[in-house]
């Protein structure tokens, strides 16, 4: 093996070794898969864009893998919400006398602690803590909590759609569609309490991250 160049000498600033480690090779997988093939040594070249490709995919998994964790996070910051919310609005039976609404709150509640705890377990400890909240009357009036209900799942239904394109891991969306649907399910239930109507278009709209923040933002929920 004296014929083979020093890699020491070849990657002076280490930034070859780097991009083995993320790539996930080790110093032995390194040489006999960039630099032996056939028994002969290649160009520098070749060596270096070969390796280095694998390296780039390495790394592009990686990022997307930390993209997904993102956007569990960002889910989990909306069950929360929801959460907290349906909690509060049982607790405070802001359903009235409204057999209807009771059902739907105290069904919702569960739901949405269930799937809290079911991000929260995918992410483990990658999850984030959760925002703390003051919903004011919307968990005790009666109309306030119906139409705070309705927006809530309408928006939820629009967020999880916003990132259907983002997911990169199959596992990890098989996973948050198993709670969008149910939250579209949760949607046209209330929709359909409130005289809203269950399934008011043929397309629902899909919305950014950015735009779902900034609405959540605006209702004053998160202290």
């Amino acid at each position: 093996m004296s014929h083979l160049p020093n890699l020491d000498a070849l990657d002076a600033d280490g930034a070859i070794r780097h991009a083995a480690e993320t790539a996930g090779l080790h110093r032995g997988d390194f040489l006999k898969k960039g630099l032996l093939a056939g028994g002969g040594l290649l160009a520098g070249g070749a060596l270096l864009n070969g390796y280095l490709a694998d390296a780039e995919a390495a790394i592009s998994r990686h990022r997307s893998k930390r993209n997904d964790v993102k956007i569990l996070n960002y889910a989990l910051t909306l069950e929360y919400l929801e959460a907290a919310f349906y909690a509060q609005a049982v607790t405070n039976k802001a359903f009235g006398s409204s057999a209807a609404l009771k059902a739907f709150a105290e069904t919702v509640a569960d739901h949405e602690a269930a799937h809290v705890v079911f991000l929260k377990k995918a992410l483990g400890s990658a999850a984030i803590k959760s925002p703390r909240f003051d919903f004011g009357d919307a968990v005790t009036d009666q109309a306030k909590f119906a139409a705070t209900a309705q927006t809530l799942e309408d928006t939820g239904v629009n967020a999880y759609l916003g990132q259907v394109g983002n997911v990169s891991q199959r596992a990890v969306l098989s996973a948050a569609g198993t709670i969008a649907t149910v939250e579209a399910r949760h949607a046209a239930w209330i929709r359909d309490i409130n005289g809203a109507g269950p399934a008011p278009a043929a397309f629902d709209v899909p919305k950014s991250e950015k735009a779902i923040l900034k609405a959540v933002t605006a209702t004053g929920f998160i202290t």
